[in-house]
């Protein structure tokens, strides 16, 4: 069997990435081009030359597209170099590759003699199984996927419920989606494990070489300070609409609906709060309703600020004005729409209230059928 130069990350964080170099060299045989173009990468990593690595890596990737270690040391790269959708699909390529390579060496003495499609594969083990979920949950947090990444960190948890990473990185996902509580509960948690693992690869570069427990117990003490500090108005309506579109993006309406009347209730004049109010008319099938919220929202005061979590992708980073507009347009085409098609129908025109329910008019008073007078008629009687 061949015998292949491979780095192995094995420790897994997102936002934060924190991992050892496991380093598997050949025994006794002649190293191919690709091999000998891994190994001279492995000791540019071993060096910290991350640039020189990745430059080797691309050359054996250049003569064997499809070699599995030359892919899952891309993927690593491309993890320290913080580009963690690119290390996603490194990672994928080099577990679908169904190669019965051992492992020779390796600076993980578990990891000797076994198959690589144990360490890349299906059959992952534990910790890179933790390692994959944690790097593609970091992939759609940059994204602005907060719910996906949340479904995907949950699943990493059952894989291993005290990885300090996961556990970090679903605070960080809970605070994304306005959840402060929940924020808290999980930086609490990775912090309470007094991990020294430090971290490599974060979405915030501020977190990167400290240990991880650190980053978590920082992150605790900064939620719990908003908890405490931001209790105006403004920023619970901001919580209340984040939770609303988080828990829209789960499907569940119940509780967005929820979320919304709470924010509309607190501050009946907030851009967003009268955008959302609007989305639940549309839902409700009252159009018209829909078309007047959207059009307050339009007008209101903080319409001009940016949307950072929507159930549409493509309307993030937009000023809610804008969102506003195009949620109008839709109302308003739909409502002529519905006109068009009742003209189609033709008959008569029937009332509806704006919760689309028939009105029923009061039949018309029918006056009595007039009757023959009983009595004659009565004149003046003449004197005699």
């Amino acid at each position: 069997m061949r015998k292949l130069v491979l780095a192995v990350l094995l420790f897994a964080a997102v936002p934060a990435i924190c991992g050892d170099l496991r380093i598997n060299l050949p025994k006794r045989t002649r190293l191919t081009p690709v091999q000998q173009l891994n190994r001279e990468g492995v000791n540019a990593l071993k060096k910290h030359d991350l640039a020189k690595a990745e430059k080797y890596f691309y050359r054996a990737y250049l003569i064997d597209p499809d070699d599995p270690f030359t892919l899952n040391n891309l993927g690593y790269v491309s993890e320290l170099k913080g580009q963690v959708e690119r290390a996603q699909r490194f990672y994928e390529l080099s577990g679908r590759q169904d190669s019965e390579t051992m492992i020779a060496k390796s600076s993980d003495p578990k990891l000797e003699g076994k198959r690589l499609t144990e360490i890349t594969g299906t059959g992952a083990g534990r910790e890179l199984r933790v390692n994959h979920g944690n790097v593609l949950a970091m992939s759609l947090l940059s994204q602005g996927r907060t719910e996906e990444a949340e479904d995907v960190l949950r699943q990493t948890l059952t894989i291993d419920p005290r990885n300090p990473f996961t556990l970090n990185n679903l605070g960080y996902t809970m605070e994304a989606e306005g959840n402060l509580e929940s924020a808290l509960r999980y930086y609490n948690s990775a912090a309470n494990l007094r991990s020294s693992e430090k971290v490599v690869v974060a979405l915030d570069r501020r977190w990167r070489g400290k240990d991880i427990s650190n980053v978590a117990e920082n992150n605790a003490r900064a939620v719990q300070h908003r908890l405490e500090t931001e209790e105006s108005v403004a920023d619970r309506v901001a919580r209340l609409n984040l939770q609303g579109v988080s828990a829209l993006n789960r499907n569940d309406r119940p509780s967005a609906r929820k979320f919304f009347e709470q924010a509309y209730r607190l501050d009946p004049q907030n851009a967003f709060a009268l955008n959302n109010m609007g989305y639940l008319a549309e839902l409700d099938g009252d159009q018209e309703t829909a078309d007047d919220f959207y059009t307050q929202a339009k007008q209101a005061g903080g319409a001009n600020q940016r949307v950072s979590l929507a159930n549409r992708r493509e309307m993030q980073g937009l000023p809610l004005a804008q969102v506003a507009a195009s949620n109008d347009e839709g109302a308003e085409s739909n409502l002529e729409a519905q006109r068009q098609a009742r003209i189609r129908e033709g008959g008569p025109i029937q009332l509806k209230t704006r919760d689309n329910q028939p009105v029923i008019e009061p039949a018309p008073e029918v006056a009595p059928a007039s009757q023959p007078n009983q009595n004659p008629p009565i004149s003046e009687i003449p004197p005699q």
